[in-house]
C-alpha cells in the first residue's frame, strides 16, 4: 500500500497553493543551482502563441512507455497531416529507396524548374518514434515548392546508433544516381537535426560529395555533455516533468553502448571544415537551444557559413504547429533558405 500510494502521490502535479510565488536562488559548494523563477509570458509573441504557453502540463508523474509514445504520436501526426495539407496541398507516397523505406510529398505547383532538386527530410521523435515525417515535409514542400523524401529510418531501441545513420546514407546514395549533389538538400528537427548533423559527418569520413546545404532545426551534436537548456527546460518549455539531466541515461538506448565522443555519433568532436552551408532554428525555451547553439558556434569555428535563428521564448520544435503564426514565418525561413541555396 505504501508504494501504491507513493505512485499515485508523484502523479499529482504541483498546486498553485504549493507554487513560488517568488525569485530564489542557492548555488551550492558543486556550482549546481537551486532556483525558482516567475516568468511571464512575453508580449514579444503571438497571441496564438501567448495562449499556447499558458496550457497547464501536470509536471509530475511517471514517464510515458514507449507504446504509448508512438500510438500518441502516430495519432498527432495524422491529424497534422491534415492540417499541413490545407495550407500547403500536395501528394504523398510511400516508397523504398536502397530498401529504406520513404515517403515522397510532392508540392502542389511544382516546377519544371525544380524538378531536378530535392529535399532530404531525416524526420524528429526521440529516434524511437516519427513525429516529423509530415509535419517537416508537408509545410517545407509547399513553400519551396521541391519536393521532399522523408527518410523513414530504423528506431531505437529496436535499431541502435548507427542504424539511423546508415538508413539515411543509403537514401541520400541512392538520390545521387537521379540528382546532382549541389541539389540536394538535408535537414531535419530535433531527433532528425541530429541525424542532419551526423550524416554529414558520415558523409565527409566516407568522402562522398556533400548536398548543397543543411538545415539543423533544433538539434545537438554533443552526446557526452548536456548544457543549461536541458536542466531547464522541457518538450513544452517551462511546462511538464523534467528531471535533472544524467550523462549516463542520456539516449541510452540509441547510443547502445557507443562512444558518445565518437565524432559521427558527437560531431562536435569531428572536422567540420569544408561542411556546406547551415540554417539553425531554435527558440528560447527549447531544451535543445544550448545544443544548437554550441554546434553552431562549432560550425562557425570550422569556417562554415552557418546561419543562426532563435525564437524568442517559444518550445520545443514549435514549428511543428500550424496555428502558429511563428511556425509559418519559421517554415518560410527553412524553405526560402534552401530555395536560395539550391539557386547557387
Amino acid at each position: 500500500m505504501l508504494l501504491a500510494s507513493a505512485i499515485v502521490e508523484a502523479q499529482q502535479p504541483t498546486t498553485a497553493d504549493q507554487a513560488p510565488t517568488r525569485d530564489t536562488s542557492y548555488i551550492d559548494a558543486q556550482g549546481t543551482a537551486h532556483v525558482t523563477r516567475l516568468v511571464p509570458v512575453p508580449k514579444t509573441i503571438s497571441t496564438e502563441a501567448q495562449r499556447r504557453l499558458s496550457r497547464a502540463e501536470p509536471d509530475q508523474g511517471p514517464p510515458q512507455s514507449l507504446a504509448d509514445r508512438r500510438k500518441g504520436t502516430d495519432a498527432y501526426t495524422a491529424r497534422a497531416r491534415v492540417e499541413w495539407s490545407r495550407l500547403c496541398p500536395n501528394q504523398i507516397a510511400e516508397d523504398k529507396m536502397a530498401g529504406v523505406p520513404v515517403r515522397i510529398v510532392t508540392p502542389e505547383g511544382l516546377s519544371d524548374a525544380n524538378r531536378e532538386k530535392v529535399l532530404l527530410n531525416l524526420h524528429g521523435g526521440g529516434f524511437n518514434s516519427d513525429s516529423g515525417s509530415y509535419t517537416e515535409s508537408i509545410p517545407i514542400a509547399g513553400y519551396s515548392k521541391i519536393k521532399v523524401v522523408a527518410v523513414l529510418y530504423r528506431l531505437a531501441p529496436e535499431h541502435a546508433f548507427p542504424a539511423a545513420v546508415d538508413d539515411s546514407v543509403a537514401v541520400y546514395k541512392e538520390l545521387l544516381k537521379t540528382y546532382s549533389p549541389n541539389h540536394v538538400v538535408i535537414y531535419g528537427t530535433s531527433a532528425g537535426a541530429v541525424l542532419t548533423a551526423q550524416v554529414a559527418a558520415r558523409l565527409k569520413q566516407l568522402g562522398l560529395p556533400l548536398p548543397a546545404a543543411l538545415g539543423i532545426f533544433s538539434g545537438l551534436g554533443d552526446f557526452a555533455r548536456h548544457g543549461d537548456s536541458e536542466a531547464i527546460y522541457s518538450l513544452r518549455g517551462f511546462s511538464g516533468h523534467l528531471d535533472p539531466p544524467e550523462p549516463e541515461t542520456r539516449d541510452r538506448e540509441y547510443l547502445a553502448g557507443a562512444d558518445p565522443r565518437d565524432p559521427v555519433l558527437s560531431p562536435i568532436f569531428g572536422d567540420l571544415h569544408g561542411l556546406p552551408p547551415t540554417l539553425f532554428i531554435t527558440s528560447g525555451r527549447d531544451l535543445l537551444l544550448s545544443g544548437t547553439v554550441n554546434l553552431h558556434r562549432a560550425y562557425l569555428n570550422a569556417g562554415v557559413d552557418a546561419r543562426l535563428v532563435v525564437f524568442d521564448a517559444l518550445p520545443h520544435a514549435f514549428w511543428y504547429d500550424s496555428t502558429l503564426p511563428e511556425a509559418i514565418e519559421a517554415n518560410h525561413m527553412m524553405a526560402d533558405f534552401f530555395v536560395q541555396q539550391l539557386r547557387k
